[in-house]
């Protein structure tokens, strides 16, 4: 059976610049990965910005083939957002994050500057992930804000819109997996959070699925980060999760 590519990628929610870094190499580092890729967002980037994502996650660790994704959920107005995506393009993130609920307009200046700023630094271009709906919201939660929508109905009208915007992918729960790889084809790439290992607790989030079966749904990518980086040893734990989404060479 052919070998299933790494979906694993580890959520490390931390201002602890050293242990973040402790941890990225832990997992991402040489010989070979424990992970597909390793997740910075807001928590971390606020606190460090750049020079904290130079230093956390340097070049000997990318040159092992892990992934960067920047979990920034970018949401403002077309023209703030396309300088949000200029000013971090030279760290050269795999992935992206932004709102979808920011619009066409958005979305598609996002787009453009991503472009724009591959060609001019000569990297490869983020691909740009639209968030639909957080995985801690359900149905009241949804209510309360104005959308009289089931969540996988929303989630699809907005993974449409980023589709149809250019953006090559999504943020979706578990449970809209099967929907929108129907919806937006077998190329657009879904990353998931909400993915618990058999037996770990759910916590905050309200939509959970187990590695195996979101990735037999469909799942591009599977976004885990308690279950790894509170574990008493990481990289088994990111070892374990992986096998357990179908990855047989570790």
């Amino acid at each position: 059976m052919k070998n299933r590519a790494n979906p694993v990628y580890c959520s490390i929610d931390t201002t602890d610049l050293e242990g973040a870094a402790r941890m990225i190499q832990s997992i991402g580092g040489a010989p070979k990965p424990a992970v597909g890729g390793v997740k910075l967002g807001l928590e971390f980037f606020l606190a460090h910005g750049a020079p904290g994502i130079r230093y956390a996650f340097p070049q000997p660790v990318r040159a092992t083939g892990v992934g960067f994704f920047l979990d920034l959920k970018l949401h403002d107005i077309p023209n703030t957002v396309a300088g949000g995506i200029r000013a971090v393009a030279e760290l050269a993130p795999t992935y992206i994050t932004i709102h979808s609920s920011g619009g066409r307009d958005m979305l598609r200046a996002a787009v453009q500057e991503a472009g724009a700023q591959a060609a001019k630094l000569n990297l490869p271009r983020a691909k740009l992930l639209g968030v639909t709906v957080l995985t801690s919201l359900d149905k009241s939660d949804l209510e309360a804000t104005g959308v009289n929508s089931e969540p996988t109905d929303q989630v699809l009208r907005l993974g449409a819109l980023a589709r149809d915007a250019g953006l090559d992918g999504c943020i979706c729960s578990p449970h809209e997996i099967a929907a929108l790889r129907k919806e937006c084809g077998p190329d657009f790439v879904l990353m998931v959070p909400g993915i618990r290992p058999v037996g770990s607790a759910t916590n905050d989030q309200k939509r959970a699925m187990t590695p195996r079966q979101a990735v037999d749904l469909g799942a591009t990518h599977l976004v885990v980060g308690r279950p790894i980086y509170t574990a008493a040893n990481p990289r088994d734990a990111a070892e374990a999760i992986a096998r357990e989404a179908g990855v047989n060479d570790l």
